[in-house]
C-alpha cells in the first residue's frame, strides 16, 4: 500500500499540468508530418519555458468521469513481415542480431497506436504496452513456426492518476516507457516513465491491466530543466550485475555541454537518490527506450529523423560492469538501420527468451496516430551470446 508521502507526491505529479502509403514511399510527406510534430513540440516547449519549469498547479479539471472507464476488448489485425531488409531474400539484421519476424498492426479502435513502452513476459507469449496518449494494451502474442503471427485476447485501458482519477490533461498522460519492477504481468509492479510532466511512477499490474499509481520515485533536481517533450523516454531495472535492482532512466534529449546524453541511476533501487551518468552521443540519435539483460547489461534503443535521411534506428549494448554513477557509457552497436529496412518510429523495447533459450528483443513503433504515413510495427530479433567486451569512458 502507498504511504502518505507517496500519495501526496503522486497528487502533486498528477496535478502538475498545462492547459495505406507509408514512410518508404512517402518520405517527403513523412518529413512534412514529422516537421509539423516537431514544430508543435517546440512551441509547447517554448510555452513551458515562458511559464516556468515543471511546477505544481491546481488539480486538473476533469473532462469526464471521476475515475477511469473499465478496459475494453479490441480487435487488432496483423500482417506478417517476412524479412527485415526490403531487398528480396534479406532476412537478417546483420551482426549479432538475427531478424525473427515482425507484424504490421492495425485496429479500428481510435485509441490504438502511439506505442512507446513495452513489457514482454519471460516466455514471450504476453505483452503489455503503453502509449503516449495515456493508454495501455495487453495481449497474447501468437506465433507460427517461431515467428510472430498476430495478437489475441487484446484489451485496452486508460492509465489513471492517484485513486484511479482520470488524467484529463495530455501533459499528465504522456507515457513513454514501462518496465517490470517485481513479479510478473499476472501479478507485479511496473515502473512507468512520463515526459512533459516528468515523473516515474510505480503501478500495480495484473491480468486486468494497470492499476492506479502506488507512488513516485524521487526526481533529480535538473529534471526541471528538461524540455517539455524531451523528458524521460526510457526506464529499466538492472536484473543482475554489481548494481542488481538499480533503476536507470534516460531523457530523450537532455545533453551535457559536449552534447552527450544525460541519464540517472537510482543505485539502491526505488528508495534511493538519483545520481547522474551519461551515454555517448553518436550522430545525434535520441534515446527512446532501454531494457536489462539477466546479467545486468543494458540494451538501449535509439532513433533519428532528418529530412534528407528519413528515419533511422539503432540498438546498443552496455556492459553491466560499466554501469555506475558518474560513468560515461558508450557500448557496442548491435543494429544500425535506415529506411532500407522495415522500421518506423521505433520507441519501445522489451526482452524475453524463446523456446531455444535465445534472448529475443521485441521492438514496437509509435505511429503518432498517423495511419496514413506511419505504421504500428512489432519487430523481433534474436541476440547471439554476449562475448564481446565494451568499456565505459572514464
Amino acid at each position: 500500500m502507498p504511504g502518505d508521502r507517496d500519495l501526496e507526491l503522486g497528487r502533486a505529479f498528477d496535478a502538475s499540468a498545462a492547459g495505406g502509403p507509408w514512410l518508404h514511399r512517402r518520405r517527403l510527406l513523412a518529413g512534412l508530418s514529422a516537421a509539423c510534430g516537431m514544430a508543435l513540440s517546440c512551441g509547447q516547449a517554448a510555452q513551458a519555458q515562458q511559464q516556468g519549469a515543471v511546477k505544481p498547479l491546481p488539480p486538473p479539471r476533469s473532462l469526464g468521469p471521476a475515475t477511469v472507464a473499465p478496459p475494453v476488448s479490441i480487435e487488432v489485425t496483423a500482417r506478417q513481415i517476412a524479412s527485415f531488409g526490403r531487398a528480396a531474400g534479406v532476412g537478417s539484421a546483420g551482426g549479432r542480431l538475427e531478424f525473427a519476424g515482425g507484424l504490421v498492426m492495425t485496429s479500428p479502435n481510435k485509441d490504438f497506436g502511439g506505442w512507446s513502452g513495452l513489457i514482454i513476459s519471460d516466455d514471450g507469449r504476453r505483452l503489455l504496452t503503453v502509449s503516449d496518449r495515456g493508454h495501455w494494451m495487453s495481449a497474447e502474442l501468437v506465433y507460427e513456426a517461431g515467428r510472430p503471427k498476430g495478437l489475441a485476447n487484446t484489451t485496452l485501458g486508460d492509465i489513471s492518476g492517484v485513486g484511479g482519477q482520470v488524467l484529463s490533461r495530455f501533459r499528465d498522460r504522456d507515457c513513454e516507457s514501462i518496465t517490470l519492477l517485481d513479479g510478473t504481468l499476472a501479478k507485479g509492479t511496473a515502473l512507468i516513465a512520463f515526459e512533459r510532466n516528468h515523473r516515474i511512477g510505480r503501478f500495480p499490474v495484473s491480468e486486468r491491466g494497470i492499476g492506479a499509481p502506488l507512488g513516485y520515485l524521487k526526481m533529480p533536481p535538473d529534471v526541471r530543466r528538461i524540455s517539455t517533450n524531451k523528458g524521460f523516454e526510457s526506464v529499466a531495472v538492472l536484473r543482475g550485475g554489481p548494481l542488481k535492482g538499480a533503476v536507470i532512466a534516460f531523457a530523450e534529449e537532455y545533453h551535457d555541454p559536449i552534447r552527450n546524453h544525460t541519464g540517472w541511476i537510482w543505485p539502491a533501487g526505488i528508495g534511493s537518490d538519483p545520481q547522474r551518468l551519461g551515454l555517448a552521443n553518436i550522430a545525434d540519435f535520441a534515446i527512446t527506450d532501454a531494457a536489462s539483460l539477466p546479467d545486468g547489461s543494458l540494451i538501449v534503443l535509439e532513433r533519428k529523423f532528418r529530412w534528407l535521411e528519413g528515419v533511422k534506428a539503432r540498438i546498443r549494448l552496455i556492459r553491466a560492469a560499466d554501469i555506475k554513477p558518474g560513468a560515461m557509457l558508450d557500448g557496442e552497436v548491435l543494429l544500425d538501420a535506415d529506411m532500407t529496412a522495415e522500421i518506423d518510429n521505433m520507441e519501445a523495447l522489451a526482452l524475453s527468451r524463446n523456446a531455444r533459450g535465445q534472448t529475443v528483443l521485441t521492438l514496437m513503433s509509435d505511429n503518432n496516430f498517423n495511419g496514413f504515413l506511419q505504421r504500428s510495427l512489432l519487430l523481433q530479433f534474436t541476440l547471439s551470446e554476449v562475448t564481446a567486451t565494451t568499456k565505459a569512458k572514464p
